[in-house]
């Protein structure tokens, strides 16, 4: 997942304002309980959601793909006074974990958790979002974009992680697995939607930044 030397990335986590103790705390656990930890946003990419979150002070937000609230709970920081955030997972398993946290970080009022599929939640949600974060099965990620690029206002931010998949992205096309191939689609998608203008980031396993002009 990591590009850059370990050097160069421990060196730019010394130099990012650090995670608050219970985001710490949530890192650990998440590491030592949960499957695929890898998935949690961490350190330095967390702190990037805040900032974005800290400059747009949204007034709604979507996360699609909760995991264990890492991520929402960073995006939850820069909310405006009257803000909510949406987020979404199909794993019921976590959620004990997630609401703990959200409680302990002092968010739970500011975020709304739903339950089951994406893309049946998603239609149902009457909002505008200011900025959306799409971190969930890469299988749906364009679909994902389909679904909420109507819901999302001029100049509002939409953020898709993992776009450069530990590097397979690169891959010949015809040795791509599923996952590679969606988020090669993805990618694809996204450069030729005249809808938007984008950036895309290659911090972890690559961040996409996506405008809505």
């Amino acid at each position: 997942m990591e590009f850059l030397a370990q050097s160069i990335i421990d060196y730019s986590e010394a130099h990012t304002t650090p995670e608050s103790d219970s985001l710490k705390e949530l890192n650990r656990e998440t590491n030592a309980k949960v499957l695929m930890p890898r998935m949690l946003s961490g350190h330095l990419q967390g702190r990037i959601l805040a900032m974005f979150s800290h400059m747009l002070r949204p007034r709604r937000i979507l996360e699609i793909g909760t995991y264990t609230g890492y991520s929402a709970i960073c995006l939850a920081e820069g909310l405006a006074e009257d803000g909510l955030l949406h987020t979404i997972d199909i794993n019921e398993e976590l959620l004990p974990m997630v609401k703990k946290y959200f409680a302990k970080t002092g968010v739970e009022k500011k975020i709304k958790i739903h339950t089951g599929d994406a893309v049946n939640i998603i239609p149902g949600l009457d909002e505008m979002f200011d900025l959306v974060f799409i971190d969930a099965d890469k299988k749906n990620y364009s679909l994902y974009f389909d679904l909420v690029i109507q819901q999302v206002p001029k100049g509002g931010i939409i953020l898709a992680d993992n776009v450069l998949w530990s590097g397979k992205i690169l891959d010949p096309a015809d040795e791509m697995d599923s996952d590679t191939m969606a988020i090669a689609e993805f990618n694809k998608k996204v450069q030729a939607d005249n809808r938007v203008e984008n950036v895309l980031l290659p911090v972890r396993d690559g961040l996409m930044v996506m405008r809505v002009k």
